[in-house]
């Protein structure tokens, strides 16, 4: 039977734009932290501060171990792409520019594929959110019935309902911060039938993880 999967997941290809021996072209995986206005990510393991006030703003991101090389990486620039032959789940063509500020610390109580994305040897950057936000999307798939989908909303368990907007095919985004929240879907055909997908996704959900419901179009 099919079934209404939401992704939340990103796949981005690495590119080194100030090079230095401890790093070099490839890819990795990337998730976002330290909240809308970035407030979050400042201080951090290479010792800037705040981000703001020492220029570095908020295109920034910790770096897993494999890449932070004990504090050498701090203030090496990466360029961000997604990896379009890898992934469905990023805004092709797009990029963004990172500094290094921080340690994104590995999980061990997590498998690397499943929220210890820092865990070694993986490449992973922890992006400062307004950075992430350039690349990353929601993907909604297996929709049955008739027509296709026309709009989509988006909830947390804080908010109201939020439109989302559709960057290509079936991608949609959102750029308000709902982490810690249980989310729910709001989605309607080109039929004219909406279908709500309440607290789809539990309140402690990580981008990687794939959520399903038997809530179906017929």
């Amino acid at each position: 039977m099919a079934r209404n999967a939401f992704l939340f997941h990103s796949f981005v290809a690495v590119a080194v734009c100030l090079a230095a021996t401890a790093a070099a072209d490839g890819t990795g995986t990337a998730t976002f932290y330290g909240g809308s206005d970035a407030s979050g990510t400042m201080g951090g393991a290479c010792g800037y501060g705040n981000l703001y006030s020492t220029g570095y703003g908020t295109n920034t991101a910790a770096l897993s171990s494999a890449l932070f090389n004990d504090g050498a990486a701090c203030g090496e620039c990466y360029q961000i792409t997604c990896d379009q032959d890898n992934s469905r789940w990023c805004k092709p063509g797009t990029s963004v520019t990172i500094t290094a500020t921080n340690l994104c610390p590995a999980d061990y109580s997590k498998p690397s594929n499943d929220g210890g994305w820092c865990n070694p040897p993986r490449p992973h950057f922890d992006m400062a959110q307004p950075a992430w936000e350039q690349i990353g999307l929601v993907l909604i798939t297996n929709v049955g019935g008739a027509g296709s989908i026309k709009t989509v909303q988006i909830k947390g368990s804080k908010t109201g309902w939020i439109t989302m907007s559709r960057n290509w095919g079936a991608n949609w985004q959102s750029n308000n911060y709902l982490n810690g929240q249980s989310i729910s879907f709001s989605v309607t055909s080109t039929a004219g039938r909406t279908l709500v997908f309440e607290d789809v996704a539990p309140s402690n959900w990580r981008f990687g993880q794939t959520f399903t419901s038997d809530v179906q179009f017929y």
